[in-house]
C-alpha cells in the first residue's frame, strides 16, 4: 500500500537488520507522544541493538511497516497469532506524530485484517485501547471493530494498571482453512 511517498510494507524475514536503526530512530523520535499509551521499556528497547531482537522473524507475528523513504513512521503488528479452530491474532499499532491524522492507520487497519484473512486463514482480530484514546478507538470503529468490553487492569501502562476497552473485527464466518 502507498500513500503518496508514504508505503506500508510486510517485514520479511531478512528485514530485521535492515529496519532496525530507522525502528529505533522512529521509537526515539515519538518517546514523548507515546509514552501514555506504552508499557514502561528498558532503555536497551530504543537502540537498534534492541529493536533488531524485538522485530526478529517469530511465526506467532507479523509485521508491517510504514516508510517515507528511508524513515520508519509507524508499525502494525499482529501478534499472539493462533490457528487452529481460534484462529485470531491481536493488532498493535503506532503511528509518528508528524504522520497522524491522514487516514494512514485506517488504510493500514484494512490492508492487515486483508492479509489475515486472506493469507493467515484468520476468523477475527482483538486491539484494545486505553479508556481515553479516543483517536485509536476511532481507527477501529471506522475498520469495522466492535466495542466487546472493558478489561479492569488490563495492562501495566505508563506507570499504572490501566482499563482497557476491548474491540474485535470477525473477518468472516467460514469453516477454518485447513
Amino acid at each position: 500500500m502507498s500513500t503518496d511517498h508514504v508505503r506500508l510494507s510486510l517485514d520479511g524475514p531478512d528485514d530485521a537488520a535492515r529496519l532496525a536503526e530507522a525502528v529505533a530512530d522512529a521509537l526515539v523520535r515519538n518517546r514523548d507522544q507515546m509514552r501514555p499509551w506504552s508499557p514502561h521499556r528498558p532503555a536497551e528497547f530504543f537502540t537498534p541493538e534492541g529493536q533488531a531482537v524485538r522485530l526478529a522473524p517469530d511465526p506467532a507475528v507479523r509485521r508491517w511497516h510504514f516508510t517515507d523513504g528511508r524513515r520508519v513512521v509507524g508499525q502494525f503488528t499482529l501478534t499472539d497469532i493462533v490457528l487452529g479452530p481460534f484462529r485470531s491474532a491481536s493488532l498493535g499499532y503506532w503511528i509518528d506524530a508528524e504522520y497522524t491524522g491522514r487516514g494512514l492507520a485506517t488504510r493500514a487497519v484494512e490492508e492487515v485484517c486483508r492479509a489475515a484473512r486472506e493469507e493467515l486463514g484468520l476468523h477475527r482480530i482483538q486491539a484494545g485501547t486505553l479508556l481515553d484514546n479516543a483517536a485509536s478507538q476511532r481507527v477501529l470503529v471506522k475498520c469495522s471493530f466492535e466495542v466487546i468490553g472493558t478489561a479492569s487492569r488490563y495492562l501495566h501502562i505508563n506507570g499504572e494498571w490501566r482499563d482497557h476497552r476491548l474491540f474485535q473485527r470477525i473477518l468472516h464466518n467460514d469453516p477454518p482453512m485447513p
